[in-house]
């Protein structure tokens, strides 16, 4: 009995120490993050982040996008709750401003919220908006390995427009907007940019004969005198092996 107890608590302790430096990881990439937010001037946002420890410890891999102080004050933030606040202005995967610059316009992808989508119009770096927002300031977190963020000129609208667009577009797939799987974010101990869409290798195919009936049969006459010209060798050969 005391052999099976000791091996219990050998398991439990393998697996908590090996939990551990990954939550460690995304506690200090979250401290470092809120930093930067704060030298940023968006104290309202990493106060948010703060009353919700729990959210934010949960979320992983991240892009945070922030409303600026003087924005988030007129914000009407008493028809939710912090956390579906946080949930719909982040995206999950850590993504910087090049990397959401690869999407095209009318693409939709994921918030942390669920059935709450971002569609994207992309009209460069000073235009690149998400459902009713702009990015206005790219790449403000850049420090840590697993969370990113971007400013923002305004409040995510708090509706189902960009959930319901998704279902009403999806029963017209062929004019529907086209829902970007987001990738999964590099380690902590690779720096690579994470691609989207990547193609397969396209099969050639094979080159059809176009030609007149006598260049056709010509072709398939020269294809069948050269195969009887490797079995009339092939022949030859077995002949002078016998002889010798």
């Amino acid at each position: 009995m005391a052999n099976k107890m000791t091996f219990l608590i050998i398991i439990v302790m393998a697996l908590v120490s090996s939990a551990m430096p990954v939550a460690i990881l995304r506690s200090q990439d979250l401290v470092v993050a809120v930093e930067e937010m704060q030298n940023a001037n968006y104290f309202s946002f990493a106060m948010l982040i703060n009353m919700s420890p729990n959210t934010t410890t949960n979320l992983g891999n991240v892009t945070f996008l922030m409303p600026k102080d003087k924005i988030l004050s007129t914000a009407d933030m008493l028809q939710e709750s912090t956390n579906d606040f946080l949930l719909r202005h982040s995206i999950p995967s850590a993504l910087l401003f090049e990397n959401l610059e690869r999407i095209p316009s009318g693409s939709l992808i994921p918030s942390s919220l669920p059935d709450y989508m971002l569609r994207i119009s992309n009209g460069g770096r000073k235009r690149f908006f998400l459902n009713n927002v702009r990015i206005t300031s790219p790449n403000l977190c850049t420090a840590g390995s697993s969370i990113r963020c971007h400013g923002i000129d305004g409040v995510l609208n708090n509706n189902s427009s960009s959930s319901s667009s998704q279902r009403s577009c999806s029963s017209n797939s062929s004019s529907g907007p086209v829902v970007v799987a987001l990738p999964p974010t590099a380690s902590p101990a690779q720096s690579t940019v994470p691609s989207f869409a990547d193609q397969a290798p396209l099969i050639a195919p094979q080159p059809s004969y176009s030609g007149t009936p006598k260049q056709k049969s010509a072709a398939g006459y020269s294809q069948r005198l050269s195969c009887g010209g490797i079995i009339s060798n092939f022949f030859l050969v077995f002949a002078m092996v016998l002889i010798f």
